[in-house]
């Protein structure tokens, strides 16, 4: 059933719309002014908006809630209604992203059709706007031994859901693989996956990353949560995210939604949030380096990834997997890994585990 949000001060004529839409199957929501229509569109998405231009007694006129829709739910199209004397400014709206104007007094027939083709619109876009996301190849998580086994059984029950999930083990295991692993097999597939190195970010630039920022010289720049929108967002060592923005993160996982460095408005996200760490998250927390609030957000599903010299039985595989990818994206010859070759591998030891793995077999081949 598709959701129609209509914005209108006149409450007859909001109301009138509302039970015609009712009558033709639409789920229909009302909204007097800005605060009512962003305080929806804060919580949810509809599939069209139909926006009055003049709303009196509010802090926004609805050219200026255009703007906001077009920049931060660009897909929802926007049918404007305006008077006999507003024709030029609904034109003007026309221009800025809106998808059609009725004049008032309108009959149902004629809103009927408009809200028809809207509608199939908004269905249209967003299936185009699947198309055109890079889909990502489905990430190899590989293995056979009762470690990979085990891991994958439990992988393979938690990415069909939508619960958060906590990679934890030592570095190089093979976190991200398995984080993108989830995301391929998951409801979210065709959404964006986007992986934020925390470690990687300087503290004083991490809240812009995350949450984008508003000026008046380059205007809105969106984070990486707001890029994530609809997908999965994978916190890459969580441990090294600063207290501050712990607490900011916390309150998205709450209320699922932040406001821009710089801005005032509200951004609302549909995130589902996956992280890892190689530290003791507990230690952390006694520490005072970790808040436990978060910690308790975001191990609803905790999950350990074996060292390599756990699951050596996995090394002969894991080993023939890199030389196929390192001939098909480098062009390095296809060699034949012996049993005997194998057999040395698997006695080494690996501190840097899956990715000291990698670089071996890539050096290996290089040379």
């Amino acid at each position: 059933m598709s959701k129609i949000l209509i914005v209108d001060d006149e409450h007859d004529i909001r109301s009138l719309i509302g039970d015609i839409l009712e009558n033709e199957g639409f789920a229909v929501h009302l909204a007097a002014n800005a605060d009512e229509c962003l305080n929806f569109l804060n919580t949810e998405e509809p599939d069209l908006i139909i926006l009055d231009i003049w709303l009196k007694d509010s802090r926004m006129d609805g050219i200026d809630i255009l703007k906001i829709v077009k920049r931060d739910n660009s897909d929802v199209p926007v049918v404007i209604i305006s008077g006999h004397g507003n024709i030029e400014i609904a034109v003007a709206a026309i221009k800025q992203g809106a998808y059609d104007f009725i004049e008032k007094p309108f009959n149902i027939d004629q809103l009927m059709v408009v809200v028809g083709r809207a509608i199939e619109n908004s269905k249209l876009r967003r299936e185009n706007s699947q198309l055109k996301r890079k889909e990502q190849p489905l990430a190899k998580f590989l293995g056979s031994s009762t470690s990979y086994r085990a891991l994958k059984s439990q992988v393979d029950k938690v990415s069909k859901s939508n619960g958060r999930v906590l990679l934890s083990g030592d570095s190089g295991t093979g976190k991200e693989v398995i984080a993108r692993y989830i995301h391929s097999n998951s409801t979210r597939a065709r959404a964006p996956f986007v992986s934020i190195a925390c470690a990687g970010i300087a503290p004083d630039e991490m809240e812009e990353v995350l949450f984008g920022r508003e000026t008046t010289e380059r205007g809105v720049e969106l984070g990486l949560l707001e890029q994530a929108h609809g997908g999965i967002v994978y916190f890459d060592e969580v441990a090294d995210m600063p207290l501050g923005t712990q607490s900011k993160i916390l309150r998205v996982l709450v209320d699922q939604h932040f406001v821009r460095a710089g801005g005032t408005d509200r951004v609302r996200v549909d995130l589902r949030v996956l992280s890892s760490t190689s530290r003791n998250l507990v230690t952390e927390i006694a520490a005072g380096r970790f808040r436990q609030e978060l910690f308790d957000r975001l191990n609803v599903v905790p999950i350990y990834v074996p060292r390599l010299q756990d699951r050596r039985d996995d090394i002969p595989l894991l080993s023939r997997h890199f030389i196929e990818v390192f001939h098909n994206t480098q062009g390095f010859a296809q060699r034949i890994l012996t049993e005997e070759a194998a057999a040395v591998l698997q006695t080494m030891t690996w501190p840097g585990n899956v990715r000291q793995l990698r670089n071996l077999i890539e050096r290996i081949l290089i040379l």
